[in-house]
């Protein structure tokens, strides 16, 4: 009698003991399944479409980066939305094109192109020291902080100098990098203007240390703290920006440590005598004939590959460690480039260059991986660009759109996954007098460098000018385009150019 209330009895306990255990697992796999995914967006510094192994480099060593593609999505068709570094950083973290967030061109000082190094005094009151995108805007790590993600930048901010423009203030939680649009890679000074920031306070620790190599360790140390908890980790590096320097044998292009220079030895590492000053030279100099030493064409694609290597190697640590700690499936990460390739670049196929409104102005290199969505391998040819990142991390983190702000992005994720068509249709560029707008297929540009319709899906490279040979569509373009700046022009106001 007892022995059978014995076993009745255990029976009832291991009846309990697996109820909860399927309860537990339950649980945690719902868990598991709301957790939002972590987000690492990775952006390069002029770097051109040609100019990565996995988009047809025979001569860039970038193994890392084509890993990235291996694993995910090569985009071809995207665009960023402006032909330099400002205004493009601006939507890629609002969502918004620069006409509407307010920084439609740069926050940078031209007397220094010139040869002119500031006093401290001057610099002060100078606009790349007190312009900043208008504190109204909210940006991703804001919006990303309702669902619990933590943020950092590691990187070029570039979007100003004050306190209220820092990253510290617009939503990020740790910032270490610079402000402003360049720098020399080993001094850290923009024209001999110390430019590094840890948060709010500038500093010079760690003058001498090559910055890819500091960004880096930032991003390894956020990545050790943070990798529990859901995400952002902005990664915006200055390679292969050219070297913000007063010196003209440094000025001329990027820099790299000699470690990845000696991994091109077809490239020659030298300079050149000239006897006319141009632009980015010294102008204050005696009459007379001017002789200086400037770079060379080798040596200036020597310095702008090594320097990509370098960052490339960079980005390997970091993949490591999502995998390290088994967090790849779940988080997104994107890579593209600020905007076209400069010098010693290779935009190729496309025509122009960063600055230009043609295609090798706007389209980037863009590589997109998300385990967990997106299938390994593939290779996304529809029409994307940097404005729909905002809609899409916010749609996968379900965080809903702020119905207080007009979005131009959308979620892209679809696209990316199922293939299905990609709903931007249409996009604008102005980049002061230089204007260009895509519809379809078809782009026209009216800039200072060249005008022309073309029709991109038989021209890629804008050889072909169709304007005469399609006088209705060049003015259907234009007809667009003027529809967009109306929609501009009506949204509400942003500092720091527009008058209102």
């Amino acid at each position: 009698m007892y022995l059978n209330h014995f076993k009745k009895r255990r029976r009832q306990v291991f009846s309990i003991l697996c109820m909860t255990l399927v309860f537990c697992l339950t649980s945690t796999n719902h868990l598991t399944a709301q957790t939002p995914p972590n987000i690492v967006v990775i952006v390069s510094d002029d770097q051109g479409y040609r100019d990565l192994g996995c988009f047809g480099s025979q001569e860039v060593i970038t193994p890392h980066l084509d890993r990235l593609a291996k694993e995910g999505a090569k985009l071809t068709n995207f665009y960023v939305t402006w032909p330099a570094c400002t205004p493009s950083r601006g939507s890629l973290l609002t969502g918004r094109y620069p006409q509407r967030n307010g920084v439609y061109d740069m926050i940078r000082n031209e007397a220094p192109d010139y040869g002119y190094q500031y006093k401290p005094a001057e610099y002060e009151a100078t606009f790349e020291r007190i312009g900043g995108m208008d504190v109204r805007e909210k940006l991703l790590p804001r919006l990303l902080k309702q669902a619990g993600y933590v943020s950092g930048i590691y990187g070029k901010w570039d979007l100003g100098v004050h306190k209220r423009f820092l990253p510290l203030a617009r939503g990020f939680d740790d910032f270490y990098g610079f402000t402003n649009t360049g720098i020399d890679y080993f001094t850290h000074e923009r024209y001999g203007v110390p430019s590094m920031f840890r948060n709010n306070q500038a500093t010079e620790q760690d003058k001498g240390t090559y910055c890819t190599d500091l960004f880096q360790r930032e991003a390894v140390r956020f990545l050790k703290e943070n990798h529990q908890k859901p995400f952002f980790l902005y990664l915006p590096f200055n390679a292969p920006h050219g070297a913000s320097s007063l010196d003209p044998r440094i000025r001329g292009g990027a820099q790299a440590p000699a470690k990845y220079k000696k991994m091109y030895p077809h490239l020659k590492d030298n300079l050149i005598t000239r006897k006319k000053a141009g632009r980015y030279e010294f102008r204050e100099k005696p009459k007379g004939p001017v002789i200086t030493q400037v770079v060379s064409a080798n040596k200036r694609r020597l310095e702008y590959v090594a320097s990509i290597t370098c960052m490339d190697a960079a980005i390997g640590n970091v993949l490591d460690l999502l995998d390290q700690y088994k967090i790849a499936d779940n988080t997104i990460v994107v890579f593209f480039s600020d905007n076209g390739g400069g010098g010693g670049s290779d935009n190729s196929p496309l025509t122009g260059k960063k600055g230009m409104m043609f295609e090798g102005g706007i389209r980037v290199p863009c590589l997109v991986r998300y385990p967990k969505k997106i299938k390994p391998g593939t290779v996304n040819e529809q029409l994307l660009t940097s404005l729909e990142l905002v809609p899409t991390f916010l749609k996968e983190a379900q965080i809903p759109l702020p119905e207080d702000i007009v979005f131009d992005g959308y979620d892209m994720l679809p696209t990316l996954t199922t293939q299905v068509e990609s709903p931007r249709k249409e996009m604008y560029w102005q980049r002061r007098a230089d204007k260009a707008a895509r519809v379809g297929n078809w782009k026209w540009v009216e800039s200072v460098k060249g005008n022309g319709l073309f029709d991109l899906s038989k021209d890629v490279s804008e050889k072909h000018d169709l304007s005469k040979s399609h006088p209705e569509k060049l003015k259907e373009m234009k007809a667009h385009f003027a529809n967009w700046k109306k929609e501009m022009a009506k949204a509400d106001p942003r500092g720091p150019f527009r008058d209102y």
